[in-house]
């Protein structure tokens, strides 16, 4: 008896997925662990003096991790997850808080916190758990004919900022604007609030930049350096574009290119330039691909779902990865000035792989052939 209702659960489960979603992430997670093992060797081996496949089979147990992460939360009952967002949400702004006090400092930013077996980036885990709290906020009932859910969601906001700010992290702080912008905007939004709202955003970072220009003038060099090459070291943007441009439409071949060997990070935020080189731009573009119709196929599913939470969700979540792969591909080309944006699902990591699989959960949870008012 016991088994037959496992069997009829796991059956209903499975119906209920969207497989051509999912079958992307799966594509998505598996092309990660293979350009990690041809991008990280070489790091491990020769730089670092470790086993060639130290950061591969690190790669490959996060990535196995992580698919279990998907796994379990595309599997809890969609209602249920609703209501553990706020206490999920506050966890993981619990950790960015404590960053500051028990944090890892790396090259000149406090960004971790060391778990011993793995350093944790805690801003991975609270990205997608940031847009449905940011939709909770706007779909609550009680502020359903009311402007402070704007001014909620706002403070919710420049909460996470003025703690990425500190770290310093620029990068993912852009990341979670524009990603606010375009949630809140789908929401229904004035866009004089939006306006009003993004110029507070652009004084404060102004005054902040002036005021603590010790803490934070790499932001504004990075700045100079993106407009005017020759005030500033371009190496890293320089040599990615250079790589993309020898590697063609083709490539230089598996373990042929050398921006890995020149290039800190590069196996983290370099990664399109690494797969271009030594596999061609082709393979890129069609990575790129793939996460448009990802972004095709939740926004497609939006127009299917009742709930008014589930539909912002989705599109917010959307917004979020589709912008973080295009500011990773940006800084790539040297089209955007030096974020350190990984990419989701490839980029080597544990922290950014987990943040990923967290993301894909929801889109797969929220994504299922049923439907739950919450409204």
């Amino acid at each position: 008896m016991l088994e037959n209702s496992i069997k009829y659960l796991l059956i209903n489960y499975w119906r209920s997925l969207d497989k051509k979603i999912l079958s992307c992430f799966f594509v998505l997670f598996f092309l990660g662990i293979f350009f990690s093992f041809s991008s990280t060797s070489s790091l491990a081996g020769e730089r670092l003096d470790k086993d060639n496949y130290f950061f591969f089979t690190k790669h490959l147990i996060f990535t196995f991790l992580a698919i279990t992460i998907m796994i379990i939360i595309s599997a809890v009952k969609t209602e249920i997850f609703v209501k553990l967002v706020f206490p999920l949400f506050f966890m993981s702004f619990l950790l960015l808080a404590l960053v500051p006090i028990i944090g890892v400092e790396v090259k000149g930013a406090k960004r971790w916190i060391d778990l011993y077996l793995f350093r944790l980036q805690p801003i991975e885990i609270l990205k997608p758990l940031f847009i449905l709290m940011t939709v909770k906020i706007l779909t609550y009932e009680k502020f359903k004919n009311s402007q402070l859910k704007y001014i909620l969601s706002f403070i919710l906001l420049s909460a996470v900022i003025i703690l990425l700010i500190d770290q310093p992290d620029l990068g993912q702080s852009i990341l979670l604007i524009v990603s606010w912008v375009a949630t809140v905007f789908i929401s229904g939004v004035s866009l004089m609030y939006i306006f009003i709202f993004f110029s507070i955003f652009l004084f404060s970072l102004s005054s902040i930049l002036f005021i603590f220009p010790e803490k934070f003038g790499y932001i504004i060099n990075r700045l100079i350096t993106f407009f005017n090459p020759s005030l500033g070291d371009k190496f890293q943007s320089t040599s990615a574009l250079e790589a993309i441009k020898l590697g063609g439409l083709t490539g230089q071949g598996m373990g042929e290119g050398i921006l890995k060997e020149s290039v800190p990070e590069a196996h983290t935020d370099y990664v399109i330039a690494v797969i271009s080189e030594e596999y061609g731009s082709l393979v890129s573009i069609m990575i790129l691909v793939i996460f448009l119709y990802i972004s095709f196929r939740i926004i497609k599913n939006c127009f299917n779902q009742d709930s008014k939470f589930l539909k912002i969700s989705l599109s917010g979540l959307a917004t979020l990865l589709i912008f973080q792969t295009f500011i990773h591909a940006g800084v790539n080309t040297n089209l955007l000035p030096t974020t350190g944006m990984t990419l989701p699902f490839l980029s080597y990591g544990g922290s950014s792989l987990f943040g990923s699989a967290i993301l894909a959960g929801l889109v797969l949870n929220y994504t299922k052939n049923k439907t739950y008012l919450y409204d």
